[in-house]
């Protein structure tokens, strides 16, 4: 299970050294998402479609298993709503420079029609490219927006991180879809499991894997892991049950208090504020939740979940 606060092998983040020649700065992971946010710019300027999230993580140099969560919390916004943004901004410049027509702009920068233009028009603008032609002081002024990120997340308080070495264990797994009460529903099958086959004396934790984030994806597509672990072993005879290894290796730990609503927010924060500057590579796992607290019986401004995010052994080149 997870090791202990007090277990010597954690590592207090206040405490812990950074090899300088290691460390990926905050200026690293810039530029290495820059690099993807440059497959992106060149494939709207020769209208083509965008690439693939595969190809945005390769020349990014991070995981599939992270590209999407590092890209979201460094810049603000996900690879496809860069795509709109970067789309809308490619067509104004093209407007304010040139004396081409609606639908040249709109086919030049990869819109199929002139009205699936102008709607992406009206939802990022608030006008349409008529209007906004005619008017070249708000023009220029949606150039400089557009050309911006959002930005990445912030968080008024410092992180309490710390890096601990997690021992391995197994847990029975069952892949849901949907918001909370899909999730819920699927921790009571676990739970049900668990009481048919005389092993609820022997859980020992409760965990998940969220695979999408609320933000990106419609609740109803997103895809969650829900856990429990069990101290003895098991075999799960139900297609629908899966026994899955965890753990197993090094992981930043960052505490959430509160409702679940804001764990999204607090991980957007430990990529984008503590991984940059703390030296610490990512590895090919998932990130995972351990929820400490029964949320029936435990008001949810209490409530107590750990992130863990899948760190790289020092030793790894």
């Amino acid at each position: 299970m997870a090791a202990d606060s007090d277990n010597p092998r954690s590592e207090p983040d206040a405490t812990r050294k950074v090899d300088p020649q290691r460390a990926d700065t905050r200026d690293g992971y810039r530029r290495r998402i820059e690099r993807a946010v440059a497959l992106i710019e060149r494939a709207i300027a020769q209208g083509e479609d965008p690439p693939e999230l595969a190809r945005l993580a390769e020349a990014a140099a991070f995981s599939p298993f992270h590209f999407h969560r590092v890209y979201r919390a460094m810049t603000g916004e996900t690879s496809g709503q860069t795509v709109a943004r970067l789309r809308l901004l490619q067509s104004l410049r093209l407007l304010a420079g040139e004396a081409r027509s609606i639908t040249d702009t709109a086919l030049a920068v990869g819109y199929q029609t002139p009205q699936a233009f102008s709607r992406a028009f009206r939802q990022g603008i608030g006008a349409t490219p008529s209007e906004l032609r005619a008017e070249p002081e708000r023009l220029r002024r949606e150039i400089a927006r557009l050309a911006q990120p959002p930005g990445s997340a912030a968080s008024s308080a410092p992180l309490r991180v710390e890096v601990v070495e997690v021992d391995p264990f197994q847990v029975l797994a069952l892949r849901v879809t949907g918001g909370y009460p899909q999730q819920n529903r699927g921790y009571g099958r676990l739970f049900a499991w668990a009481a048919e086959h005389e092993r609820m004396e022997q859980l020992s934790g409760l965990y998940g894997v969220p695979w999408d984030d609320r933000r990106d994806v419609a609740v109803a597509d997103c895809a969650f892991d829900c856990m429990i672990a069990l101290n003895a072993p098991f075999e799960p005879e139900d297609e629908a049950f899966r026994r899955v290894p965890m753990g197993s290796g090094r992981y930043a730990r960052l505490r959430h208090v509160g409702p679940f609503d804001g764990l999204e927010a607090l991980t957007d924060a430990l990529l984008a504020q503590w991984l940059p500057d703390s030296g610490e590579r990512l590895r090919d796992a998932p990130l995972h939740h351990e929820y400490l607290d029964d949320p029936d019986e435990t008001p949810e401004a209490v409530l107590r979940t750990d992130i863990f995010l899948p760190l790289r052994d020092p030793s790894d080149a």
